[in-house]
């Protein structure tokens, strides 16, 4: 179980995360940071799993999900969601976390270690770096343009099964439908994604794919675990070898049959988080 908490951006909006408490008082704090259109319910079974040992926190960004949607599009970037991630664990009292981030939340993770470097104490980038595979950017950047499609479930369906074309190999209807749970809202008997439309001017401004190579080396020395999707256009596998030359340290766990992103259920994926946080918190 968790609790429901929001809380105030410093620029004013009214923002929310998911508190898994953990075994109690004191426990290590994981924050885990969605992706781009994501929101803190991709984490629920990760979430779930780790909270026998940690405090989980897993907030939705501003414009997704239950948090405030931002009046001015321009902030929705990923220096912007540092500083509210800052705000949080400043309202709560929590000196430091480990980072579990996939995709945009990666870069968030990323950021967050240059600007507060002690603040994090271990990072999970899943199935992304500091260079973005120009395809994969393409492709996110053609579905988040495309007109609102109005129609139920099975249209959701079909749209998520369309835009993630081989990401999941081994979906099923009932994996797919529990991603349109995930993923969007219903309005009277409409599915509508769960997120500001307007992010997207973001997106093909380039501010949401930054290029985070000067930050990078800010996670040096610290627990560090790279997850990459075999299947993924957005983290490439020489990326990942640049990144594992520049940090050692820097762990790399291919996650098979898997695009952007792994879901983090694959048993590779949450064994080798769990490794991670041991080590981390030894």
């Amino acid at each position: 179980m968790y609790l429901q908490r929001y809380y105030r951006s410093d620029d004013g909006l009214r923002l929310f995360a998911r508190d898994y408490p953990g075994p109690g008082p004191g426990a290590p704090c994981v924050l885990c940071l969605p992706g781009l259109t994501r929101n803190s319910r991709d984490f629920d079974r990760l979430a779930l799993a780790l909270s026998a040992r940690y405090r989980v926190i897993c907030p939705d960004q501003r414009g997704r999900g239950h948090s405030q949607r931002d009046p001015d599009p321009a902030r929705y970037r990923p220096d912007r969601y540092a500083a509210d991630m800052f705000t949080l664990l400043d309202l709560l009292g929590l000196a430091e976390c480990s980072v579990v981030g996939t995709s945009l939340g990666g870069l968030m993770a990323i950021i967050m270690a240059a600007l507060q470097p002690a603040r994090l104490r271990a990072v999970v980038l899943n199935d992304v770096g500091p260079e973005l595979d120009p395809r994969g950017v393409a492709r996110i950047q053609a579905y988040m343009g495309e007109p609102a499609e109005a129609g139920g479930l099975e249209q959701a369906v079909a749209r998520l099964q369309r835009i993630n074309d081989g990401n999941f190999p081994d979906f099923g209807p009932a994996d797919w439908l529990d991603m349109v749970m995930a993923t969007h809202v219903m309005e009277g008997l409409v599915a509508v994604p769960d997120y500001d439309p307007a992010i997207a001017q973001g997106v093909n401004s380039g501010s949401a794919a930054p290029t985070l190579w000067p930050l990078f080396d800010a996670i040096r020395g610290k627990p560090a675990l790279v997850l990459r999707g075999d299947r993924s256009d957005i983290l490439s596998a020489a990326t990942v070898a640049a990144m594992c030359a520049r940090l050692p340290e820097l762990q790399a766990v291919e996650i098979a049959g898997r695009g952007h992103a792994p879901t983090l259920d694959e048993p590779a994926a949450r064994e080798a988080i769990q490794a991670l946080l041991a080590r981390a918190y030894a």
